[in-house]
């Protein structure tokens, strides 16, 4: 029977899957105990009963109070962190996922488009569905529980004031709720996101979610006590700042951050000028650090595992950013895109629809940008590939950069990732309808060079493919001259059941302009360049594990020694003599040093294995030129005989002067299991989904990939 390695033990396949499934039900038991403490945390029961016994129990020299919220808020998810870093693991060697992600498949479904939340499947709503219940709940069953509780008093306070006060504290907390999960989406290399089939790309759009929601219950909850200080002759708490209290003055400087990086992400700002909003946002460094200083460290462990994450995974990406990368060659189209070429260690291993972000000094050196990896890990070893669209300021001075008349023999450039899916979902369908427009061809590159390595190297069946690509011009479609690497050949596309239908849509016929070839350059590397290494995470899950549970566990060990010897000889554990702010620093420091000690460590140890790598990779001459597939634009609608290729040539058609009919190509496919994806502008993409969810064909399964970073 077979065996499989995993982290330096052998499990027998049988074994493996008990293994998954134990990690699996893990995971899921103590995530649902860690949400039951959310849901109940409203009730007299907990806060009369269950709260009072935790703190009783953890409430020593060495913690504190805040033991009993590191215990029930903050360690359980960083345990489900370390459990699906091992998950992924021993899944990363296996097709043990591909099975449960296809009995999720009608789920995934759309069942919304053109709302103001975008295309929205089944699944996604459910959730959204439930969260939002669960506000309500969190928040409604507090008032009940309090309201009736409350009584006119004689200090003056009436009862509907004391109410708004009441009510207002518990917005914060409801503010707190949300800003458990407001992080997770925004860890890149985390496990949990894959662990659940989410890429960072596709969960970006809960973190929008949560952030708008965040943002109006915190402001709520500013505007409730504003006005509670107002009609109580107490508008001078608003500049206070209490030693062993609330700091007022924090919070509100947290929450004028906030709204200052809310305001920035109006879609006519965003759009208009994304850099200025990409700027702004950095101001989450203030919000979170006045955050702390508003509710102090015990409170801020109810938000903590998502920030401890998302600050692991943010220190990681600086390490990776700092390394200047080699790059092999550029190729400029006439269409005014580029494919950058760059050297990857043979380690590096990542799937199709991948993502990396880019940052060139020599353009701008603040500024990353994200873009599609278009090459395969697997028919490239040693390359990695994406390809830029000349259409904002910055990609327009890269273009002017690459294509001046001086010839450029070198270019900085930085990365982060690729950050991606964690298995191949879509070599599960029996056939691929791939819709693109523009640029939006991009992921499906890096989808037909994978199932060109399936074909050809391991000889095992792929799903029949139909690209339908939109395109402006006509020079607009030399990016199917991409669909090949920089070094194939159009006949490795002959074992590919593929079928082209190319539409450009502001043009009537081909031009001769359009015949401009494409250019190729070729950069001289430093000494100090190296390949693209993998990162701590997506290719390195138990690495991952280590940082996490390490610094973690540093952490407590930290934190334990200065309550112990410093914080519990002042205060003795009554939070009524050592000052909150005082005490909050100390732990955000430690938990810093621990983070980067551990992965500083991590990363150096991975280093000496990579630079190994780095100097077994030779250099590669160029390429002898190939058959152009956009040459077959000139022949439209025509079979092109005298093509060698001649039965590529023959399945491809180029039509002008329309768009395409994507109806009629839908529904008109034939097959049982259909997966359809769509890349490009929004209506493009609204149009796919509203045709694959309007039940007139219950073979297509739809999928968006929309990059909204």
């Amino acid at each position: 029977m077979d065996t499989a390695v995993a982290g330096g033990f052998s499990l027998r396949n049988g074994s493996k899957g008990l293994v998954l499934k134990a990690l699996q039900l893990l995971a899921a038991a103590v995530f649902a105990g860690w949400l039951m403490i959310w849901i109940v945390m409203p009730t007299n029961t907990y806060r009369n009963g269950w709260s009072l016994r935790i703190r009783a129990e953890t409430d020593s020299t060495y913690f504190g109070r805040q033991g009993s919220n590191i215990l029930i808020n903050t360690f359980p998810i960083l345990f489900i962190s370390v459990l699906g870093c091992l998950y992924l693991h021993l899944v990363k060697k296996s097709d043990t996922s591909q099975s449960s992600i296809h009995r999720l498949a009608a789920w995934k479904r759309p069942v919304a488009v053109n709302w103001p939340l975008g295309i929205v499947s089944g699944v996604e709503l459910t959730f959204c569905l439930m969260f939002l219940v669960l506000l309500v709940w969190f928040y409604s069953t507090f008032l009940v529980a309090n309201f009736s509780q409350l009584h006119q008093t004689d200090d003056g306070v009436k009862l509907w004031q004391a109410r708004l006060d009441m009510a207002a504290v518990w917005l914060g907390f409801v503010g707190d709720l949300c800003c458990a999960f407001l992080f997770f989406p925004v860890a890149r290399g985390s496990s949990l996101l894959p662990l659940l089939g989410l890429t960072s790309e596709s969960s970006i759009r809960y973190h929008v979610w949560l952030g708008h929601i965040t943002m109006a219950v915190f402001s709520a909850h500013g505007i409730c006590y504003i006005v509670y200080w107002a009609v109580t002759d107490q508008i001078d708490m608003m500049v206070k700042w209490d030693n062993t209290g609330t700091a007022y003055v924090a919070g509100e400087i947290a929450l004028l951050a906030g709204l200052t990086m809310w305001a920035m992400t109006l879609p006519r700002i965003r759009r208009k000028m994304f850099e200025f909003f990409f700027y702004t946002h950095q101001l989450y460094i203030v919000f979170l650090f006045f955050y702390l200083m508003h509710v102090g460290i015990s409170h801020f462990c109810m938000i903590l595992p998502g920030v401890y994450l998302f600050m692991v995974d943010r220190y990681l990406r600086f390490l990776q950013s700092r390394t200047k990368v080699r790059l092999v060659s550029a190729r400029l189209l006439p269409s005014e895109s580029i494919e950058l070429n760059f050297a990857k260690s043979p380690g590096l291993t990542f799937e199709p629809l991948s993502i990396i972000f880019i940052n060139v000094p020599g353009v701008s050196s603040l500024q990353w940008h994200p873009f599609t990896v278009s090459s395969s890990s697997n028919l490239e070893p040693e390359r990695l590939s994406v390809i830029i669209k000349k259409e904002g300021s910055w990609t327009q001075k890269l273009y002017r950069t690459l294509s001046s008349p001086v010839p450029q023999d070198r270019l900085d450039v930085s990365v982060e990732g690729p950050y991606g899916p964690v298995s191949k979902n879509f070599l599960r369908y029996d056939s691929l309808i791939l819709v693109s427009g523009g640029s939006g061809i991009t992921p499906f590159i890096s989808i037909i060079r994978e199932l060109i390595h399936q074909r050809t190297t391991l000889n095992r069946p792929t799903p029949a493919v139909l690209l339908v690509c939109a395109f402006k011009t006509a020079a607009d479609l030399t990016m199917l001259d991409l669909l090949l690497p920089i070094s194939g050949n159009v006949s490795d596309l002959s074992g590919l059941e593929l079928r082209i239908e190319a539409f450009v849509t502001r043009e009537k016929s081909a031009t001769d302009e359009a015949q401009t070839n494409i250019r190729t350059i070729w950069f001289k590397p430093l000494p100090s360049d190296v390949p693209i290494a993998p990162v701590l995470g997506p290719n390195g899950w138990l690495w991952l594990a280590a940082i996490v549970s390490s610094s973690f566990v540093a952490f407590l060990v930290l934190i334990g020694i200065l309550q112990r010897y410093y914080i519990y000889p002042i205060d003795h554990n009554t939070n009524q003599i050592f000052s909150y702010a005082s005490r909050s620093v100390l732990n955000l420091l430690f938990i810093c040093i621990c983070i980067m000690a551990a992965a500083s460590a991590a990363v150096l140890w991975n280093k000496k294995g990579n630079s190994k790598e780095a100097r077994q990779i030779q250099n590669i001459d160029a390429p002898t030129p190939t058959t152009s597939p956009s040459s077959w634009f000139y022949n439209a609608d025509r079979e092109l005989e005298s093509v060698p290729q001649e039965s590529l040539v023959k399945a491809t058609k180029v039509h002008f002067g329309g768009r395409p009919p994507l109806k009629k190509m839908l529904l008109e496919f034939d097959g049982s299991n259909v997966g359809v994806m769509a890349s490009g502008p929004g209506g493009l993409r609204h149009e796919v989904a509203a045709i694959c969810s309007s039940g007139l064909a219950d073979n297509l399964h739809f999928e968006s990939i929309s990059f909204s970073w």
